[in-house]
């Protein structure tokens, strides 16, 4: 203790000595570990670049720097969209609006479907009896789902703008119209299947896209003018499959026309003879001049019946024939055609 005491500070000096070297050593340990992390993130760094100048296409180097062209691309890509948006309008939903009542969808659908029925018509377009477009069951419904009407609305308003484009093509007859049943709706469950595709609508980074299905009856003067209605649209309506076949042949019943049968009529009597008979004032008739012979006047004498003469048939015409000849007869066709509703989502910030 004495010698602590006569030697303080050179106690305290060591004392402080050694914890400057603990001190050290810990942060000589923590420098090494951190060292070997980072040279572990360098080497998978290292690996990584290695990797990528690898790929085809690659980063590039030097004066070729792929990164920097992908992001002006990608600019590009963001302009494009832009203008894109501007072109593909949305399609209005009947009605519009989030919050719609009952009676204003019910007033949309009885007009829409009426409004379809006489273009339709207006265009000599043959529909199914009494169709209502893909809504046979909500055409006599009050009350619907809670949360279905606005889907229900939206697919009304894209049924119509795909009616109207094969009405304004003068398709000759519409058999189905088919959309996906809308999630969560009863209605749509236990709806006639003949209404409803088994596709769902899809979401990706740009756009949400609902699928149609539409089977119809043209020649292709028809086929072509849906496909040149479908590609000048402003809506985003996408074809993206179609299937083509021989339309079913359809039997007309021809009404069979009575043939009318003709009586000979019957040959006119003689009239009696007056033989002495006189005439008024006492004087002879005319029976007496004639000698009393009896009237044989030819006028009144019976006619003979003719005989009708066999009828010799017509030798039938040849066409001639002509240097042309058709090597193509167009025939109707039955198409079923699947189309996408395209709908941009809002761009992201």
């Amino acid at each position: 203790m004495d010698w602590i005491k006569r030697n303080l500070l050179f106690v305290i000096g060591a004392v402080v000595a050694l914890v400057l070297m603990g001190v050290a050593g810990w942060y000589c340990f923590s420098g090494a570990q951190n060292s070997s992390e980072q040279t572990a993130k360098l080497t998978e760094g290292y690996t990584e670049l290695q990797r990528l100048k690898n790929l085809n296409p690659s980063p590039g180097e030097g004066k070729v720097n792929n990164i920097d062209l992908a992001k002006e691309q990608q600019k590009e890509a963001g302009k494009f969209l832009g203008k894109l948006g501007t072109r593909i309008q949305a399609i209005p939903a009947l009605p519009e609006g989030t919050n719609i009542a009952t009676k204003d969808f019910s007033s949309a659908l009885q007009d829409t479907i009426s409004d379809l029925q006489i273009q339709a018509t207006n265009n000599s377009v043959i529909l199914p009896p009494k169709y209502k477009f893909s809504f046979e069951k909500q055409a006599g419904l009050v009350k619907f789902a809670d949360g279905t009407l606005q889907p229900l609305a939206i697919q009304l308003g894209e049924v119509k703008a795909i009616c109207e484009v094969l009405n304004e093509a003068k398709i000759n007859a519409l058999e189905s119209i088919r959309r996906e049943r809308v999630p969560g709706s009863p209605d749509d469950q236990a709806g006639t299947p003949g209404d409803y595709v088994d596709f769902q609508s899809t979401t990706n980074e740009l756009a949400v896209i609902t699928p149609y299905e539409v089977t119809f009856r043209c020649f292709t003067p028809e086929l072509a003018g849906v496909l040149a209605g479908f590609a000048r649209s402003p809506y985003g309506l996408l074809v993206k499959a179609i299937n083509s076949e021989p339309a079913p042949v359809s039997v007309v019943m021809e009404t069979p026309v009575a043939t009318p049968v003709y009586s000979q009529p019957a040959p006119l009597a003689a009239p009696r003879s007056y033989p002495g008979a006189a005439g008024p004032g006492g004087l002879p008739s005319v029976y007496s001049r004639l000698g009393n012979q009896g009237f044989s006047d030819p006028r009144y004498a019976a006619r003979p019946t003719p005989i009708p003469q066999p009828v010799q048939p017509l030798a039938a015409v040849q066409p001639a024939k002509s240097s042309l000849q058709n090597f193509l007869v167009e025939k109707q066709l039955k198409i079923t055609m699947l189309v996408h509703v395209v709908k941009l989502l809002p761009p992201q910030k």
